[in-house]
């Protein structure tokens, strides 16, 4: 049993083996449940990792602020670690997410700036907001999560052992969206490192530009997605670390139906990341399939976080969607 303060949770969370879809394609597909860190999300792991880089190169203090820009999870992670470390969260969110991310943040006790969703290249965007309030007052420290190195090295140092270890070393292939990159970068370098030919895949749902730079060499997006933190138009410091032999893109009818079937087939209550991630493991374990390879991918967080949306029909159908969990699927 673990024992501590709020951080010794974070990480270390189980495969969890996705059944039907296993049985289904005749490869093993497992997720990595990681709405049971503390904050809820995988995020946690980023804001471990963050908070410890800088408490060892003197960057915070006790009595530092701690500044980010983030659709909410990593500012979720940031404050639910932040308080028992004697830091506070000023944390600069989009205004077109959940409305559960907003409440958790203020019950946290992070102090809460909106802005309106608008294209990276607008100063206004909420990367850019942090970084200037982060520098506006002395004792700021801006997480900078995009292109803050020490991301994507949390996830090598403890996502990719973890995943290696938990497969006995027989991983085939890992696949996940991208949100900073720091999660398929630090588990790319880790698994690639122990064997070259595991595979990795990059899941991105429309409106992001990755599929096409990966495909083509040119940042390009076509569409939209109501998936939350995934997706961009740039390539980070910690994207560029990463080590990816495919992509695919996922249609928001996809991630939306096996969303469902998760929860109806599996008791899997996972947010649209996730949902995302495992039909694209699973759409891979389709293209191999009778294999028996064994495929991981992330769960992101839990649906719950995103349960004003996702379970509201009327939003899914003012977005031309169908919350059935398609026969397709199988």
């Amino acid at each position: 049993m673990r024992t501590g303060e709020i951080s010794a949770g974070v990480g270390e969370t189980p495969l969890v083996k996705i059944k039907s879809l296993s049985k289904a394609t005749g490869c093993e597909i497992f997720g990595k449940a990681e709405y049971l860190n503390p904050g809820g999300s995988v995020k946690d792991r980023t804001a471990l990792g963050i908070i410890l880089d800088a408490e060892k190169s003197g960057k915070i203090s006790v009595g530092s602020t701690l500044v980010e820009g983030t659709a909410g999870n990593t500012g979720i992670g940031l404050a639910t670690l932040a308080a028992q470390r004697g830091y506070s969260c000023l944390i600069v969110v989009p205004d077109n997410q959940s409305h559960e991310k907003y409440a958790v943040l203020k019950a946290l006790g992070a102090e809460l700036i909106m802005v309106p969703a608008c294209p990276f290249s607008d100063q206004n965007h909420f990367y850019h907001t942090a970084g200037r309030l982060a520098a506006e007052k002395p004792n700021r420290f801006w997480a900078n999560q995009f292109e803050n190195l020490a991301n994507y090295q949390a996830h090598y140092q403890t996502t990719g052992p973890e995943i290696w270890m938990q497969t006995l070393g027989k991983v085939d292939a890992f696949v996940a969206a991208v949100g900073t990159g720091g999660t398929i970068s630090g588990v790319s370098r880790f698994l690639k490192e122990k064997n070259p030919s595991v595979h990795i895949r990059l899941a991105d749902p429309f409106g992001s530009g990755l599929f096409t730079y990966l495909k083509t060499g040119a940042m390009k997006s076509t569409g939209t997605s109501i998936t939350e933190g995934i997706g961009i138009m740039r390539l980070t410091a910690n994207f560029k670390q990463a080590r990816i032999d495919d992509a695919v893109q996922v249609t928001d009818q996809q991630m939306i139906s096996m969303l469902y079937y998760l929860a109806q087939h599996e008791g899997l209550l996972v947010g649209t990341s996730a949902a995302l991630n495992v039909f694209a493991a699973y759409r891979y374990a389709m293209e191999n399939q009778n294999s028996d390879k064994t495929v991981v991918t992330i769960l992101c967080d839990s649906a719950l976080r995103y349960q004003s949306k996702v379970f509201d029909p009327e939003f899914l159908r003012q977005k031309g969607l169908s919350p059935e969990p398609n026969n397709f699927l199988l």
